[in-house]
């Protein structure tokens, strides 16, 4: 997938067939929180590496999701993608993303 953005178009390109919404979601279980605080001592300016690196990852599986999904549809880029992180039940990371798969204009 060449162009994944957060904007409504890909700049200098036309959009010549709208696919539809595309999701993505990473759910990290607990073991990720007793791993992160584990690895606190990594703490730098207030910054966890450990904690970036597990955010960093759940965030790619998301987006390696939703880019899968638009090319199931023939999307050659998504365009309005949003990405949320939640937690659930206090022990749980979820990291989903959502955007609308597009065929651009040659």
């Amino acid at each position: 997938m060449d162009r994944i953005v957060t904007t409504p178009g890909v700049p200098g390109r036309d959009i010549a067939h709208v696919h539809g919404l595309v999701t993505g979601t990473a759910i990290l279980g607990a073991n990720v929180f007793r791993d992160i605080f584990a690895g606190l001592r990594d703490l730098v300016g207030g910054r966890s590496a450990a904690y970036e690196r597990e955010l960093s990852h759940a965030q790619s599986i998301a987006i390696g999701e939703m880019t899968d999904r638009a090319r199931e549809r023939g999307a050659d880029a998504i365009v309005a993608v949003d990405v949320d992180y939640e937690t659930i039940g206090g022990s749980m990371l979820m990291v989903s993303v959502s955007g609308t798969a597009v065929t651009l204009a040659p």
